[in-house]
């Protein structure tokens, strides 16, 4: 049985422990909120802005001049995972990193790959491979803004109008609620029609496009891809905070449960150590009683 000095040592590490976990849960729960008004705000913008643009673009003199539209053998492609900067929030950045890895067996096998990581733990998880890696975006989480991300998704759309890739596909965590993240692989280039409610309820609509329809869809499509690819940082960023506030809380928990069965054993160490103080104390009386 544990002596007492190793159980209350124990429990002073579990509790100093306990304390860090609140504290980063609470810490975790501030930054949830202002990420997730965030991201609430983006996804009406995003949507109406790509219903905007499937719109205009539907007819075939809208849509057949669109670079980044074209389909191209698949030979060379991009892929984008977004984890985050940090750890301890769970299953968060291995479920990307295990996602990304599926998406290279299963859809890109025998392709040429590049990884362009966006957080460093994707970036620390793909430079120990032999896939060409793209290392000059992975700090966005450093100051997330619009202008850090578009930097990123300019070199994703450079290098498909240049033919240095001929897809491009993001890896990131769709932010639900606060214990529920869906990892999505999602095609970037070359453009997806997506069907959407938003989409159908504008479908019918006559827009008047000035100074000309080329015009439009030339400034339109580049900034819906950037939109895009912030969107997805986004929801990443979002869902970060919601995994860690739920890993902390459970580690909390567990933490509590600890404490627990700790106190209890110190008790009864202590208790065994008191009575084998009194037996010896009525071994040693009886001992010179007998003498």
């Amino acid at each position: 049985m544990a002596n007492l000095k190793e159980v209350k040592q124990r429990i002073t590490s579990v509790v100093s422990t306990q304390q860090i976990t609140k504290a980063m849960k609470m810490v975790s729960a501030a930054k949830l909120r202002r990420a997730q008004d965030r991201i609430v705000q983006m996804r009406p913008y995003s949507q109406k802005l790509t219903a905007i643009l499937n719109n205009v673009s539907a007819s075939s003199e809208g849509s057949a001049d669109i670079v980044y539209a074209q389909k191209r053998d698949v030979k060379k492609v991009l892929i984008i995972p977004i984890t985050s900067d940090k750890g301890l929030c769970g299953a968060f950045n291995s479920n990307i990193i295990k996602a990304t890895n599926a998406a290279i067996r299963q859809q890109f096998e025998g392709k040429e790959i590049t990884i362009l990581p966006l957080g460093k733990k994707a970036f620390e998880a793909f430079k120990k491979t032999d896939y060409t890696l793209v290392d000059q975006f992975y700090g966005v989480f450093l100051d997330l803004s619009f202008d850090v991300v578009r930097e990123a998704a300019e070199f994703a759309m450079n290098g498909f109008a240049a033919g240095d890739y001929d897809q491009v596909t993001l890896v990131y965590n769709e932010f639900k609620n606060v214990a529920t993240q869906i990892v999505q692989t999602e095609q970037f280039l070359p453009m997806a029609k997506e069907e959407t409610e938003e989409e159908e309820a504008t479908a019918e609509t006559d827009y008047i496009l000035e100074p000309s329809r080329a015009y439009i869809i030339e400034e339109l499509v580049p900034t819906s891809l950037k939109i895009q690819v912030y969107k997805a940082v986004l929801e990443s960023n979002a869902s970060e905070h919601g995994a860690r506030m739920t890993a902390m809380d459970k580690a909390t928990e567990n933490a509590g449960e600890l404490l627990k069965e700790l106190r209890l054993m110190y008790n009864r160490t202590r208790q065994a150590a008191i009575t084998n103080e009194i037996l010896e104390i009525v071994a040693g009386a009886n001992a010179l009683e007998g003498s």
